[in-house]
């Protein structure tokens, strides 16, 4: 007699106005005690799948069985009462509280007891599974490891046995993930049934116990790890044959194009955010920036951009090499620096913020850098209108229309539009931040060729990753950020996933001796 699934989702549809449909006629199982990868592109309904289940949507059609029985979840109460928690990529917690006051809070006090009953259930928990939770310690003195941590003890505190984990090793070290993984394999011991969305492979085949592919909202199919390939479940995922290999061509006649010299910046609390940070950028090269979160790269970028105050003796100077001009870019601003004749080009972390205004179309977004002919940025829509359906068709993005608001389209849809428009104004200096962060495989490597065509065209890219993996096969130096300070730049062809993992979390003595 077949065994009952802990879920199965039976015909699941749900739309988004008349042209989104988001999933489709979805059925499948996920098994008690067992560990699944939910794969897909951007856009393939994945996350909206997993929000039904958590309660944050509600299906238009099919039904959600929970150990073999129908159940109505309309709201994230219902589904903590059937016992499904979603540890989400952006963590709800609040930062002013302890860990204890963030696992209490929302909870019926005769559910929770005293401080001492709360801190004593904490501890069986940790003690069970290897978790690791300072009870008193605040969430803004927390590392996003600690944090997430914290998100999945308070998940488990409220009774789930079945946990989503969303991209949960997205800002992790690989000490911290190999960490994370000991846990959820002890979790998948004692029964629970484990959920995780993610677009690194190599961690699917290395963590999971089957892999559900879904494409363009449609279920495609189950198989098992075991007999499954990075390359198996790329072709599942995109419908075809995709190439694998990122390019690394070697520089060609690299020039001096930044010079960084005791760069300190500080956070919007006056802590050092960067601490007298020095390293060259070369035309011609891709410079990895490496670092767990909240290591300075987000003021590092934005102080090069102009976006950033910098500290008394800090410098970045920029070598306009043709024309044999050294300029100073501390203290000027944006337009400012482009009036020196300095073509910089930034994909900001937060794209619908800093990066794209969420409510304008892909025109109205172009026009935003000032592709003009005129004085007045909104004296020509021609050339944006054109460059907007040059950016659709070249990089594929899936939008209903160029004047669609962005921010009705996926991530990865998003993403193109960034860094489409930011490589239209042939930069010489081109940064982008967690320029794949969320995006799926296919879109991911389209970036990453983007990037190389740059760096072909004697562009200086700076690049902020979190996948060691990546940045070690497509960075020609990687310079490492630790607690603020340089700890250090490594050969991306012969550094290791370790040492570079290591450099991220132990600060060395003569942190600031960058090798180049």
């Amino acid at each position: 007699m077949a065994s009952i699934p802990a879920i199965r989702f039976e015909n699941i549809t749900k739309a988004f106005g008349s042209k989104v449909v988001a999933n489709k006629n979805v059925t499948m199982d996920i098994e008690k005690g067992e560990i699944m990868a939910l794969l897909g592109e951007n856009g393939s309904g994945k996350t909206t799948l997993m929000n039904m289940l958590s309660g944050i949507y509600r299906q238009d059609e099919g039904q959600i069985y929970i150990n073999g029985e129908e159940v109505q979840i309309t709201s994230p109460k219902d589904a903590y009462e059937l016992g499904i928690g979603m540890i989400h990529q952006h963590f709800k917690l609040v930062d002013v509280f302890t860990a204890i006051e963030n696992i209490a809070m929302g909870m019926d006090k005769k559910e929770t007891g005293s401080t001492k009953d709360i801190a004593a259930k904490v501890q069986e928990i940790c003690d069970k599974y290897g978790f690791d939770v300072d009870p008193k310690k605040k969430v803004y003195n927390m590392s996003v490891s600690e944090k997430q941590t914290l998100e999945i003890v308070k998940t488990l505190y409220r009774g789930a046995n079945i946990l989503i984990l969303d991209e949960p090793t997205a800002v992790l070290t690989p000490q911290e993930t190999d960490k994370l993984f000991a846990v959820i394999r002890n979790m998948k011991a004692d029964g629970k049934s484990i959920i995780i969305i993610t677009h690194k492979l190599n961690e699917v085949l290395a963590i999971s116990d089957r892999v559900a592919i879904l494409r363009k909202g449609e279920y495609i199919g189950t198989v098992l790890t075991a007999e499954a390939s990075v390359q198996s479940l790329t072709d599942m995922m995109v419908g075809d044959k995709v190439e694998l290999d990122i390019e690394r061509p070697e520089p060609v006649a690299p020039e001096k194009r930044l010079s960084i010299s005791h760069l300190t910046c500080l956070d919007k609390y006056g802590v050092k955010a960067l601490d007298d940070v020095s390293f060259d950028a070369y035309s011609g090269e891709i410079l990895g920036i490496a670092g767990i979160s909240g290591s300075g790269q987000k003021q590092l970028l934005e102080a090069i951009a102009g976006l950033q105050r910098a500290e008394k003796g800090s410098s970045i100077v920029y070598h306009d090499t043709d024309n044999n001009i050294d300029s100073e870019l501390i203290g000027l601003s944006v337009s400012e620096i482009k009036k020196k004749g300095v073509s910089l080009a930034f994909v900001p972390e937060d794209r619908l913020g800093m990066g794209l205004v969420g409510s304008m179309g892909m025109t109205d977004n172009m026009m935003l850098r000032s592709y003009k002919k005129g004085h007045i940025i909104f004296t020509d829509r021609k050339t944006p209108r054109a460059l907007a359906q040059k950016v659709k068709d070249d990089l594929e993005v899936v939008t209903p229309g160029i004047t669609t608001p962005v921010r009705k389209l996926s991530g990865g849809n998003v993403q193109k539009v960034l860094v489409g428009r930011e490589i239209a104004s042939e930069p010489t200096v081109m940064m982008a931040a967690y320029a794949v962060r969320g995006l799926d495989i296919n879109t991911s490597y389209t970036i990453y060729r983007l990037l190389n065509e740059q760096k072909a065209k004697g562009t200086a890219v700076i690049y902020v990753g979190e996948d060691l993996d990546v940045l070690l096969a497509l960075c020609d130096r990687i310079a490492v950020l630790c607690g603020g300070k340089l700890n250090g730049i490594v050969d991306g062809r012969t550094a290791t996933k370790e040492e570079v993992g290591l450099m991220m979390t132990h600060l060395k003595e003569n942190g600031q001796e960058a090798k180049d």
